[in-house]
């Protein structure tokens, strides 16, 4: 059964179908993974350690002497991506507060918004993109978690963020860089870390439920199609001021990562006054997620697939010889 070559055919199936199986089993048999012992830490419980140990790997495959560009690359999606939800979040909450518009919370637009899928990234960028795009990954996982949130949260008199935690994300990315730098062999062996997608898919999908789109409404649903198209346009268009890169790629931020829906009680947790909003916008951020996992590669594709028929139609143009002159 070629069920591999079959998942990679998908837009970033490799992720995204372990993540709507294991959805749907926690939607269905929500006890068949929560017998304990190793089923549930690597089904139920890994999404943090995987994702630190991804982006481990992940930080191993810059070679410092691309690390410019896969820098810069990075950093342009992940300020494009967090300057976008800080801006519609602090927005909104400056005219309507704490309580949003539409049934979306500050505490649901912001981090639902500013964090990215950076396994969905790395997926679609490796198919559609260079080992720039790729490398970009190592930046842009700097957004997942609440240390953004809180930041920008915190501009706005909402919360204090802590040195440390800022620390916390960039070590496993330093270590990486260092150790896949000082040895070639490390980088070579550490690049099989693309297998962690799929586990890591799934262990986000097993912590959702498909119930949960109903229970978030229609802002949930609003949420997941404004961070679709808003952030995915966003950094769609941010990237074309890279020369020759392929602009879909950026379309590829349009995404609301899996550990974004564990942000509102972490805000919670350090302001109080925001835990009457803290289990609606876990439901509505969760919806994001599923959303935009499964629409955003979709986007990237279309676009993908646009850009080569614009690159087809030129050099048609190009080859067609003008009017009077001698083929």
């Amino acid at each position: 059964m070629k069920i591999l070559k079959t998942m990679q055919k998908i837009p970033g199936g490799v992720l995204i179908v372990p993540l709507i199986l294991g959805m749907l089993i926690n939607s269905f048999f929500p006890g068949a993974l929560e017998i304990g012992s190793f089923t549930t830490a690597l089904f139920k419980k890994a999404t943090q350690p995987l994702l630190a140990l991804f982006i481990f790997c992940a930080g191993s495959q810059i070679d410092i002497h691309k690390a410019g560009l896969s820098l810069a690359k990075g950093g342009a999606l992940t300020v494009t991506k967090i300057l976008i939800g800080a801006v519609v979040g602090l927005l909104v909450g400056r005219i309507y507060g704490n309580v949003g518009i539409l049934g979306l919370s500050v505490l649901a637009i912001v981090p639902g918004m500013t964090n990215s899928n950076s396994s969905l990234f790395a997926a679609l960028a490796s198919q559609t993109g260079d080992d720039t795009d790729v490398g970009a990954v190592s930046v842009i996982a700097l957004n997942n978690g609440p240390l953004f949130t809180m930041i920008i949260l915190g501009s706005a008199g909402l919360a204090n963020i802590s040195a440390v935690s800022f620390v916390a994300v960039l070590v496993p990315i330093l270590v990486g860089f260092a150790l896949g730098n000082l040895d070639p062999d490390w980088r070579e062996y550490l690049k099989h870390g693309k297998m962690l997608i799929p586990f890591l898919g799934f262990s986000i999908g097993a912590s959702l439920d498909i119930k949960t789109i109903q229970a978030a409404g229609a802002s949930g649903i609003l949420l997941g199609f404004a961070t679709l198209l808003l952030t995915g346009f966003g950094g769609y268009f941010i990237y074309g001021i890279f020369k020759g890169s392929r602009r879909a790629v950026g379309a590829a931020i349009g995404t609301t990562a899996g550990i974004a829906a564990a942000t509102p009680a972490a805000i919670a947790a350090v302001d109080p006054s925001m835990n009457p909003f803290v289990q609606t916008a876990t439901v509505q951020i969760s919806a994001s997620i599923i959303i935009t996992a499964l629409l955003c590669p979709v986007l990237v594709s279309l676009l993908n697939n646009l850009e080569k028929k614009k690159k087809s139609s030129a050099k048609t143009v190009d080859s067609v010889p003008a009017k009077g002159s001698t083929p």
